[in-house]
């Protein structure tokens, strides 16, 4: 549910990295701050807790175009990977905009992009969304590694309903902007239809 601040035109959108514990989220978010000029992005903000952290930063894209004459903000964050950490994440999925799944693309590591995943359509219809009908792009991480899983059997079991989807190595950047401008764009485009 993107804000309008009509004092600085501007809209207000949140974008929300899902994923287990572990597969980059927090990575992505740490590139594209690293990568993004000063003078258009605000602070990084860590939620940090014993063994989670949860970032937050917010980032005025400047050549994504106006709607209708105001400048479009996007908010970025990161949910907490574990599990037990589920309040939280219904908590940062509150007024949503767009989402990021980030799988992790270890063999090893399928269960828990499935239960993730899963995770993730569940905490959104609780709040009335329903991920198919959201700005939605799904990011295999750690594609540089020896171990990552065939990308077509990633896709089998976590984008049946074919969703952009991208390869990445976030801690290269490779496809974190990919990624980032992909979702952007779904979320602008929604935000048209909806002006």
């Amino acid at each position: 549910m993107s804000f309008i601040n009509y004092s600085s035109r501007e809209i207000n959108c949140k974008l929300v990295y899902y994923g287990p514990g572990l597969c980059g989220k927090t990575t992505n978010l740490q590139y594209i701050y690293a990568k993004t000029s000063p003078d258009a992005k605000g602070k990084m903000i860590s939620l940090a807790t014993e063994t989670e952290r949860t970032l937050f930063f917010d980032f005025l894209p400047l050549s994504l175009g106006e709607i209708r004459g105001f400048k479009t903000r996007f908010h970025l964050y990161t949910v907490p990977g574990q599990v037990f950490y589920d309040a939280s994440r219904k908590l940062i999925l509150k007024g949503v905009d767009g989402c990021v799944f980030v799988a992790d693309s270890q063999i090893e590591r399928m269960e828990a992009n499935i239960e993730s995943l899963d995770n993730l359509r569940s905490n959104l219809a609780e709040q009335g969304y329903n991920l198919d009908k959201l700005p939605y792009v799904i990011q295999y991480n750690k594609r540089d590694l020896p171990n990552a899983s065939p990308v077509e059997e990633l896709r089998q079991l976590l984008n049946p309903t074919n969703m952009p989807e991208f390869e990445a190595s976030a801690t290269a950047g490779v496809g974190v902007f990919d990624t980032l401008k992909a979702v952007a764009k779904a979320v602008l485009t929604e935000l048209k239809r909806g002006a």
